[in-house]
């Protein structure tokens, strides 16, 4: 069975207002040599995919029908992980550091590999195609874009710099990520202390 691990409790309250992550969020690839903890690792998670609405099981980004079919990896020094948003919870996927094949998929964009953690976002179209059709892919990229514009101000806010990364390989980054028949990888989001503050 895979390890599981518990991740603190996000802050659904805190954080810095919403207009100055806005004004203050840029891409930046150069970072510190400093780990996230699991508590930063959790709370952007749980920005991008996390259970805002326990009753109605609804996630802070918005989903065509509540279908949800994106799914969240985050990779760093120690691993690939595997988010459960229910539980707020990560199960441990690989005990290898793929950092570095994600870089080497994203068109050998090594910058990447130098990031604490890479936040993997992937998707299961026919969760969303089997409602809407053929508009069901244009609905899944929306989300995700959602999502990580989601994570990106979660960052800004801890104070964290990030980047979204669309330019790889489908099949390669696939592959990096173990990805199952049926998924299909949509964003990477390297995310780390600013090397210019730390």
């Amino acid at each position: 069975m895979a390890e599981k691990i518990e991740l603190p409790p996000p802050d659904e309250v805190g954080g810095m207002a919403l207009a100055l992550a806005l004004r203050r969020r840029r891409s930046r690839r150069e970072f510190a040599d400093r780990a996230l903890d699991w508590k930063q690792i959790g709370q952007l998670l749980w920005a991008a995919q996390g259970v805002s609405d326990r009753a109605e099981g609804l996630r802070t980004a918005p989903s065509a029908g509540a279908l949800y079919p994106l799914e969240m990896d985050v990779a760093t020094a120690s691993g690939l992980y595997r988010y459960h948003p229910a539980g707020h919870t990560l199960t441990l996927r690989d005990l290898r550091d793929v950092r570095f094949k994600l870089a080497r998929a994203a068109a050998g964009q090594s910058w990447l590999s130098s990031a604490p953690c890479v936040f993997c976002i992937s998707a299961i179209p026919s969760r969303t195609t089997g409602k809407y059709g053929n508009r069901g892919p244009r609905y899944v990229q929306l989300e995700a874009g959602h999502a990580a514009q989601n994570l990106l101000l979660a960052a800004c806010a801890l104070g964290l710099d990030g980047t979204p990364v669309g330019a790889f390989s489908d099949e390669d980054l696939g592959l990096a990520l173990q990805l199952p028949a049926g998924a299909v990888p949509v964003y990477l989001i390297p995310v780390g202390w600013s090397r210019a503050t730390h």
